[in-house]
């Protein structure tokens, strides 16, 4: 999803080697320790440059790989603290077991992250087209009045130019001036349904709370 997480996998090993290679226990704990105190500057060093700064939409995190989990195991047992003392500083510690599991939890957080945004998206498009329809439905609801209304002025024309107008015209059929007849005028029966808007949306609104 173009994002991105920081994995430093420089950690020091030369104690644990030299661990390994220690002739009595007193010595090889000598180095453990040594081991332990790397490891810790090293996390030291990784907070402080806060890598996730420089990437966009990198988590506040950068995950210090540990290649095997015997070097992390021997840091840990030496130093108890040394996970919570990483977590305070923003560096997680990581061995093979636990890195991809850890990169998988990152992503599908991302996943759901961005399905969350696509559905506040989505609601956000659902309030606007609502909105519009609504005023449509507004417009339309005029459209249909200015209708109903010049068919209502029109049959008035109709009624007058039939009572006022064509009366005195057919008088010309009977003073044998023309033998055409005169039809009388239709008017417009067809008119627009009429609603209140104000009313629709009411009931919307009542349903919507007994819903």
């Amino acid at each position: 999803g173009g994002r991105d997480v920081v994995v430093d996998a420089k950690v020091p090993l030369d104690a644990f080697l030299d661990a390994a290679a220690a002739a009595d226990d007193a010595e090889r704990d000598h180095h453990l320790a040594r081991h332990a105190r790397q490891v810790r500057t090293h996390v030291d060093q990784l907070g402080s440059k806060a890598y996730w700064k420089a990437l966009e939409g990198a988590p506040e995190f950068v995950v210090l790989f540990v290649p095997a989990e015997s070097f992390l195991s021997a840091a840990l047992e030496a130093d108890p603290t040394l996970l919570e003392h990483a977590a305070t500083r923003q560096v997680v510690l990581a061995s093979p077991t636990t890195l991809i599991a850890l990169l998988r939890t990152v992503a599908q957080g991302w996943q759901h992250e961005a399905l969350a945004e696509q559905a506040r998206a989505i609601h956000r498009l659902g309030v606007d087209l609502h909105q519009r329809l609504q005023v449509l439905d507004r417009h339309l609801d005029n459209v249909g009045r200015s209708l109903n209304a010049a068919v209502g002025h029109y049959n008035q024309a109709m009624g007058s130019l039939e009572s006022r107008v064509l009366v005195s015209a057919r008088r010309f059929t009977e003073l044998s001036v023309t033998d055409e007849d005169l039809p009388a005028p239709r008017t417009v029966e067809l008119r627009a349904v009429e609603r209140s808007v104000e009313r629709e949306d009411q009931a919307v609104e009542r349903d919507r709370s007994t819903g």
